[in-house]
């Protein structure tokens, strides 16, 4: 099966990449940006086109939405154009507001952004006029590479002792991109089998659990593994931020619907990141090695 995944350097772009090479019945073809035509998809004739989410909408310059937006209405054109399937990943910052009991993939989000607004509307047009899409709500990705890695900005400020800043009062469900990677090829492959469960879907990590508890959690994590091997570094601290002040905001993706249709679980983030959290020492211990310092 070959997949067209835009948006090169992504982090989720990445572990699909990591993932193919593992397989032999999956190829990749990754393009840099979003704007591509009908003449390149007939030239490539993938399986589906996969567009990465636009991680943290919410908090990103209006008109950077606006471009996402853009890109994302021209795939869907080139697509419709051709027949081919449409996967597109989205935040789950879409719910701007939350709810306060876990979202289905049935309600639909309004957000008050108007920026925000218009990748609804996108949202929409593909429900009404492309039959074979997937639209993925996704928790906050977090990886060691790529763009919008999250956990490696956080590893990063952490090991140079700067602080780092997180909201303790935004309840959500970080999600791996090596997961969500795994998830979408096995969806597409029993979608390209004949399943005919095309249509919204929820995918995030297990537990419910705020920014600051996380990034707190991802600190104690690296400081014991540091220990191991020796090393001594005075990590930066953590820092909570309240931003609603009379009850927290929770955007907790209901992810039912994927277990039924394809089989696909939730994986525990604290398991993936303690996963994480060990390739990134034994990369970090091997460095040391070929730099000829000592190890423990």
């Amino acid at each position: 099966m070959k997949l067209l995944v835009l948006d090169a350097g992504h982090c989720l772009n990445l572990a699909l990449a990591r993932l193919a090479h593992r397989r032999s019945d999956t190829e990749l073809v990754i393009e840099p940006g979003l704007n591509i035509d009908a003449a390149l998809l007939r030239e490539v004739a993938p399986a589906a086109v996969i567009i990465p989410p636009l991680s943290a909408p919410m908090e990103i310059e209006p008109a950077a939405v606006v471009a996402h937006g853009e890109g994302v209405d021209a795939c869907l054109a080139a697509c419709r154009e051709t027949d081919t399937p449409l996967v597109w990943c989205v935040s789950d910052q879409l719910y701007q507001d939350g709810f306060e009991t876990p979202i289905d993939e049935h309600v639909i989000p309004a957000p008050r952004d108007e920026s925000l607004r218009r990748l609804i509307a996108i949202g929409d047009r593909i429900r009404a006029g492309h039959p074979r899409h997937l639209i993925v709500r996704l928790g906050p990705l977090f990886a060691l590479e790529g763009g919008h890695a999250w956990l490696s900005g956080v590893i990063d400020s952490l090991v140079s002792g700067e602080e780092v800043r997180a909201a303790q009062d935004v309840i959500f469900c970080p999600t791996a991109a090596d997961a969500v990677a795994m998830a979408l090829v096995g969806m597409l492959h029993q979608l390209a089998c004949g399943s005919n469960a095309w249509g919204a879907y929820h995918l995030a990590g297990t537990e419910p659990v705020s920014a600051y508890t996380f990034t707190t959690m991802v600190r104690t994590q690296l400081s014991t593994r540091l220990e191991g091997l020796g090393e001594q570094i005075a990590l930066g601290e953590v820092k909570a931020l309240k931003h609603h002040h009379d009850q927290p905001l929770r955007r907790v993706l209901n992810c039912r619907r994927v277990l039924e249709a394809f089989g696909v679980h939730q994986k525990p983030w604290r398991l993936e990141v303690g996963r994480l959290l060990d390739e990134w020492c034994q990369a970090r211990r091997a460095s040391r090695i070929e730099e000829g310092g000592t190890t423990s």
